[in-house]
């Protein structure tokens, strides 16, 4: 409000900054080195929570220098980016079944080990 005393006028807030690959992996190298995540944030000026959501996707594997940058998505219509985001759902439903299977393979009884009739068996099955 323009004239009032005791307020000012907001400057509107502009794009969201895009960070460099670079930053990004020197800021997590350091977060993971133990540096704090209070004291990272506030040396490079950034959230917090900005930094938890780089370390996760270093994690994913997504900040290495073979990692396809998000950009190339934006030429995608709509319909075709819920139909990838479908895709990578399932793909993710996939990899967590087939991780369930290994799991419970580790503890099925093997082929040889079925119990094979003995004679007492086979005494008590004739009767």
């Amino acid at each position: 409000m323009a004239g009032v005393p005791g307020f000012q006028r907001m400057e509107a807030h502009g794009p969201t900054p895009s960070h460099r690959i670079a930053l990004k992996r020197q800021v997590v190298q350091e977060y993971l080195a133990g540096e704090t995540l209070h004291g990272l944030a506030k040396r490079h000026d950034i959230s917090g929570n900005l930094i938890r959501i780089w370390r996760q996707k270093h994690d994913a594997g997504a900040l290495d220098d073979d990692a396809v940058p998000a950009r190339r998505d934006r030429g995608l219509r709509g319909q075709d980016r819920g139909s990838r985001a479908a895709l990578e759902r399932l793909v993710g439903k996939q990899a967590l079944e087939i991780e369930f299977l290994k799991e419970d393979l580790k503890y099925a009884p093997r082929p040889e080990a079925r119990l094979r009739p003995t004679s007492s068996t086979r005494w008590c099955l004739n009767r």
